[in-house]
């Protein structure tokens, strides 16, 4: 069967500035709506970065739908939890080029094989503060790569971010499969955490944990871009 031709490369918005007053209507924890894992649950292989995982479960078998949850804490200065902003996306590209995207401005991919569950303005609390669907079945023959950025709405740095993490979960069995903690102290707005790539006919997860500077998920879209399009 021939493949499917790639859309056009999709839009992520105006930035920062034109998406503001919506921005606040579509806010929730993203938390609430999940199954409010605890950090302390985290019992899949611990990546480090460039290390890779593929998408199958331990008896061979491939994976239908993923979780992919995003967390990380405020720093607290003298008792008080400094507030940092973080938002989580998923950026899909057909070889470097971006065609679809889910964010807090539009939660479900136009094809529908992603899904975002909803906007955490704080980080506070336990558990993932975002999470992103995948139905890695509904992906489009184009996609090559599903990536997974983290940006900092107010443009704060990941100086003043603690324990910033992602982990994959398969959805049918709500396993844990494998997660990514990142170091503190890093001097970026935003941070490329983890992708999802094809690779000979399956799906392998990458960590990533490259810093970039953006605020908005537009901003991040062109430096994955040249990321990916890097020998």
């Amino acid at each position: 069967m021939p493949r499917r031709a790639a859309p056009a490369r999709a839009s992520v918005g105006a930035g920062p500035a034109a998406d503001r007053a919506g921005r606040c209507r579509r806010s929730g924890r993203a938390s609430q709506s999940s199954s409010n894992h605890s950090r302390a649950r985290l019992v899949g292989v611990n990546l480090l970065t460039g290390q890779q995982f593929p998408l199958r479960r331990n008896d061979g078998t491939e994976l239908g739908t993923i979780r992919m949850g995003l967390g990380w804490d405020p720093v607290y200065v003298a008792g008080t939890a400094h507030e940092v902003d973080l938002d989580a996306s998923a950026l899909l590209f057909a070889g470097d080029g971006i065609v679809d995207v889910s964010f807090y401005g539009q939660l479900i991919s136009r094809d529908g094989s992603v899904r975002h569950r909803g906007d955490n303005l704080t980080g506070e609390g336990d558990g993932d503060d975002e999470i992103i669907i995948v139905d890695l079945t509904r992906v489009p023959e184009y996609v090559t790569s599903i990536v997974f950025v983290v940006t900092s709405y107010g443009g704060h740095t990941f100086e003043e971010i603690s324990n910033a993490f992602c982990r994959l979960v398969d959805v049918a069995t709500d396993q844990e499969l494998a997660n990514f903690t990142l170091r503190g102290g890093l001097p970026f707005t935003g941070m490329v955490m983890a992708a999802v790539h094809r690779a000979s006919g399956e799906w392998v997860l990458e960590a990533v944990g490259a810093g970039i500077s953006a605020k908005h998920p537009s901003e991040a879209a062109q430096q994955v871009a040249a990321m990916l399009a890097a020998p």
